[in-house]
């Protein structure tokens, strides 16, 4: 009986683990478009761009240490096409 209740605990355990990832995950995510939208609205240069996509990183990186080629493979691709369209815009 002890035994199947550390089981239960244990899976109570991954399942908040799992929300908290899942909570980490959307608020980069906020982050993230956030940043995407204040570059497209256009109102900062490309070297202010460049300061806002260092300091999303930072921020990815205390969320999810460790995981510096994860954001440079799925965000950074998207903030150089970005700032790319934005600056040939303007």
């Amino acid at each position: 009986m002890a035994k199947a209740l550390t089981e239960q605990e244990t899976d109570a355990q991954h399942r908040r683990a799992g929300r908290a990832e899942n909570r980490r995950i959307r608020y980069l995510r906020f982050l993230v478009d956030l940043a995407l939208m204040q570059i497209r609205a256009g109102l900062c240069t490309k070297p202010e761009a460049g300061k806002i996509v260092a300091n999303i990183r930072s921020q990815a990186l205390k969320l999810f240490p460790g995981k510096e080629m994860a954001f440079e493979l799925i965000h950074r691709p998207r903030f150089c096409r970005t700032i790319a369209e934005t600056c040939q815009l303007h």
